[in-house]
């Protein structure tokens, strides 16, 4: 890297899902410039335990707590991934995993990371249903102070 160049950090919100793959390559195939530092970005979305109903029973208390092992083992698992994704493809970065909102946690750690840049994938929702259920690549788009990109399939 030459002398008093700025490295550009560029964030990648990534889930794991197809998508957000599509949206990595996409990023190191068209957009990625050696001396970027990428900082990957997951938010680990723990609903399915959330909307899980529990009861007072201890079965009902052991079967939740199960359930959190495992999210957390996937979350691992995935979080080992992406790292290695990262170190695959010979490019300087982080992961980190962050709880909340998609959308806010992906604004948010680019505002922390004093990034240049959002790199993230859609999952393509009609107008309909991204009424109802949002959208997370809307929300970075319309919240996020420097340039987005959405990679869509």
């Amino acid at each position: 890297m030459a002398e008093g160049k700025e490295i550009r950090v560029v964030v990648i919100a990534m889930d794991g899902s197809d998508c957000s793959n599509y949206a990595f390559d996409w990023y190191k195939k068209n957009v990625h410039k050696p001396d970027d530092f990428v900082v990957v970005v997951h938010c680990p979305e723990y609903q399915t335990l959330m909307h899980h109903s529990v009861g007072h029973e201890r079965k009902d208390i052991e079967q939740v707590a199960g359930k959190m092992q495992e999210e957390q083992k996937k979350k691992n698992d995935l979080l080992e991934s992406l790292k290695q994704m990262l170190t695959d493809a010979d490019i300087s970065g982080k992961v980190k995993s962050i709880v909340g909102h998609p959308g806010e946690v992906i604004v948010k750690a680019a505002q922390d990371e004093s990034a240049h840049l959002i790199v993230t994938g859609t999952r393509g929702l009609s107008k309909l249903r991204r009424t109802f259920l949002g959208s997370i690549s809307d929300y970075v788009l319309h919240h996020a102070h420097i340039p987005v990109i959405v990679c869509r399939q």
